[in-house]
């Protein structure tokens, strides 16, 4: 036993030895195997108890989950029912406001449409009233145009303006008051005479010095302007000289004579720039009038011929006051008359009423019976009493009947 039977290292290991750790390695293999089965047969334990609390647990979650399936499932059909109820009142608030809108447009339509209509109307009156305009401008075009070749021929200008004086002298005076191409004694012929009262014509002359006016306000530079300006200056001048030379007639004529300027514009162009030229015309007697001062010239000769036919008619109209004194003295002396015609007339209806009042007295005396009261007087009305209204009377004084007074016997 003691026999050696391998050497571990430098020491002898024996039979017995061997032996023993054999037994012994395989009591601790034992032991081992012992120790792994326990702990294997612990382990499995364990891992069924794991397992069957896992098994628990996925059984508690799967009825959770269950519950929460069917919670879910619930809800799922509350939501469904409550979306179908919204869904139900969105389609009828989508309805509803789909009906709102529709008739609001409609509305919207309608009024837009009527505005429309009004607005077309309106824009047909108004192109109608530019079709006049046209129609009115056309036709104003065309007088300017006839116009203008009016003013261009001298001849025309002067018939012109001779039409305009004679419709302004024909507005405002009398008709005898004036004449037109009035022949005076030297054989001269002025366009227009205005008698005043003395009997002397007031001369008055139509002149148009347009070309010249025309040239000066066309001129452009500083010689341009002096030529027109010196050549509407000799034009001006002319034209009063043969006023004055031909229709400033002593004895005849009146001492002053108009000339008359048919166009405000070209009155105005020569009062303001040629004060020289219209000094000089007073001097020589001649006034420039345009239409505007010609008419007021008009009018105040109106009014001087008006206090001449006054002062005329002033005799007459104090022999016509005077026979009117006449027959106002005689009035008051009929009125005299037919005043004392009424008074006796009062005075007749008061013995009237007297006798009236007697008999009626009397009337009932005899009804009475009663002979024995003998009546006096009757008694006198009181003299603040109104008369009574008399009875018509003719106005040569007689009465138009008369009764005698009652006896009271």
């Amino acid at each position: 036993m003691n026999e050696t039977l391998f050497y571990l290292g430098d020491a002898p290991v024996s039979i017995g030895a061997a032996l023993f750790g054999a037994s012994a390695m395989a009591l601790l293999l034992l032991l081992a195997i012992v120790l792994v089965i326990a702990h294997g047969l612990q382990s499995g334990s364990a891992a069924a108890l794991a397992q069957a609390r896992r098994a628990s647990d996925l059984e508690q979650r799967l009825s959770d989950l269950i519950r929460f399936q069917s919670e879910a499932n619930g809800r799922v059909d509350a939501m469904g029912r409550a979306l179908a109820g919204r869904q139900a009142e969105m389609a009828r608030a989508v309805s509803e406001r789909l009906d709102t809108v529709t008739h609001r447009v409609g509305q919207s339509m309608t009024q837009s449409t009527r505005h429309t209509m009004e607005s077309l109307q309106a824009l047909h009156e108004r192109l109608g009233i530019i079709d006049r305009a046209h129609d009115n401008l056309t036709e104003l075009t065309d007088q300017v145009t006839s116009l203008r070749d009016v003013l261009a021929n001298k001849q025309a200008r002067g018939a012109f303006g001779q039409a305009r004086m004679e419709s302004i002298v024909q507005d405002g005076m009398p008709k005898g008051a004036y004449a037109f191409q009035y022949t005076l004694s030297t054989g001269k012929r002025p366009d227009c005479v205005v008698f005043l009262p003395d009997q002397r014509p007031l001369c008055i002359d139509a002149k148009f010095p347009l070309e010249a006016v025309t040239a000066l306000r066309e001129s452009r530079s500083d010689g341009e302007k002096k030529a027109a300006s010196q050549r509407l200056r000799l034009d001006v001048m002319r034209h009063v000289d043969d006023i004055a030379a031909k229709y400033l007639i002593p004895g005849e004529t009146q001492d002053t004579a108009l000339m008359f300027v048919p166009s405000e514009s070209v009155y105005a162009e020569i009062h303001d720039g040629f004060d020289d030229v219209i000094q000089r015309a007073y001097r020589a007697r001649i006034v420039l009038v345009s239409p505007s001062l010609l008419m007021l010239a008009i009018q105040v000769m109106q009014q001087i011929l008006k206090d001449a036919r006054m002062r005329d008619a002033a005799d007459q109209i104090r022999t016509e006051v005077l026979s009117l004194g006449d027959d106002l003295a005689r009035l008051r002396e009929r009125v005299t008359k037919l005043q004392t015609h009424f008074g006796q007339v009062n005075d007749d209806v008061r013995q009237i009423l007297i006798s009236a009042d007697k008999i009626e007295r009397r009337a009932v005396r005899i009804e009475e019976l009663d002979f024995s009261a003998v009546e006096g007087p009757a008694p006198q009305p009181a003299a603040t009493e109104a008369p009574l209204a008399p009875e018509p009377a003719d106005l040569f004084g007689s009465r138009a009947f008369k009764i005698d007074e009652v006896s009271a016997g």
